[in-house]
């Protein structure tokens, strides 16, 4: 369920930078360390998009594979079971060099402005008040 917290800051970052302009993509790294189900996310996406800048914008998810580096030896190696000892010395110093990504890499902008229906009211300066007009007083 961590996925809709990710994809509303996901949503708040992608607005942050748009500026108002309407997003056609927002593309991301996530590392399988973060245990983002992809298509979760993009359930997600779809709902906390709606009526915004992003509503329709895809969402493009880079999966980022696990890479961890020895602190002893410098050896670099992809795990592939859930063992973080160095496979040439066993030593158990190792730094994550990949797979704990969470981050947009880019957004794509449209270049079209979004005009509001010909029905709504135009923003503008509020309208100026016509007079009251006064009766006179009657005289009898």
């Amino acid at each position: 369920m961590h996925e809709l917290s990710v994809a509303t800051a996901v949503l708040n970052t992608a607005l942050k930078h748009a500026g108002g302009r309407p997003v056609e993509v927002v593309a991301m790294r996530a590392g399988s360390l973060r245990q983002v189900v992809p298509d979760s996310l993009r359930f997600y996406w779809e709902v906390v998009a709606r009526d915004t800048e992003c509503q329709g914008a895809r969402l493009e998810i880079e999966e980022i594979d696990v890479w961890l580096r020895c602190e002893d030896c410098g050896r670099e190696w992809e795990p592939l079971i859930a063992a973080f000892r160095c496979p040439q010395c066993a030593s158990a110093h190792v730094d994550v060099v990949a797979g704990e990504e969470l981050e947009i890499d880019y957004l794509e902008l449209s270049d079209r402005l979004e005009l509001p229906d010909a029905g709504a009211p135009r923003p503008g300066p509020p309208p100026t008040p016509s007079p009251i007009p006064r009766k006179e007083p009657a005289h009898a």
